[in-house]
């Protein structure tokens, strides 16, 4: 394994900040200094900082109903983050891809490396469901436009999704969106750039994990 990707799994760092820590000279592999990408083996006794990492931790995963307000990050920069939800035991689970401030609802969060890529790669293709509300009705030509042609939203290729109409007491023009990607603020920005704003964006489901009645701001461990 990878000496970023086993640091990751077993402390608090990401990947990208294992590898400064690689680059700062903090961490050792058998008393030496590793190279960036070293494979650790089995036997191998690594330490960051002076001291010794435990073996890879039991794996947990937990899905929490995220609240909107609250952000996917560890430093909040003034915000408050989903970690302020969570007990000690819990602080070194990692986000399953994001949901920004204002978005609320199913969110997954793991300290299995292996789990969070097969969630997060494109070719695993792990269906999201979004219930969102618009400013107003959606046009028959822009949700064609959605759906099938696809909309420039300045990345290297159209986004495209199943886009339809749904009940909602609360919200006169509701509708469920499904997502097989995890591009940046995806659905926000495709439909901005026909002229529409979401109000309310609330994910549901999760890889076949569903919020239900999971109150807001309380978790569960599927895992």
């Amino acid at each position: 394994m990878r000496i970023n990707k086993y640091l990751a799994e077993r402390t608090e760092l990401s990947r990208r900040a294992a590898d400064a820590a690689i680059a700062q000279n903090r961490v050792r592999i058998n008393g030496a200094l590793p190279k960036a990408g070293q494979q650790v083996e089995p036997g191998d006794t690594v330490e960051l900082d002076g001291k010794v990492i435990a073996d890879k931790p039991n794996t947990v995963t937990i899905l929490l109903h995220k609240p909107v307000g609250f952000v996917c990050s560890r430093d909040g920069q003034g915000s408050k983050t989903i970690y302020e939800l969570l007990p000690p035991e819990l602080q070194n689970l990692n986000p399953v891809g994001r949901l920004d401030k204002d978005s609320s609802g199913a969110l997954l969060m793991t300290n299995d490396g292996d789990l969070l890529n097969q969630l997060t790669h494109p070719k695993y293709e792990k269906e999201k469901v979004y219930h969102i509300a618009l400013h107003k009705l959606l046009l028959d030509e822009d949700k064609y436009k959605i759906t099938d042609k696809g909309v420039d939203i300045g990345d290297e290729r159209p986004s495209k999704f199943p886009v339809k109409r749904i009940e909602s007491k609360k919200h006169k023009s509701a509708y469920e969106v499904r997502l097989h990607e995890g591009r940046n603020r995806q659905i926000r920005r495709t439909f901005k750039a026909l002229g529409y704003f979401v109000n309310h964006l609330h994910r549901t489901e999760f890889a076949g994990h569903k919020v239900g009645a999971l109150e807001i701001g309380k978790y569960k461990i599927i895992l």
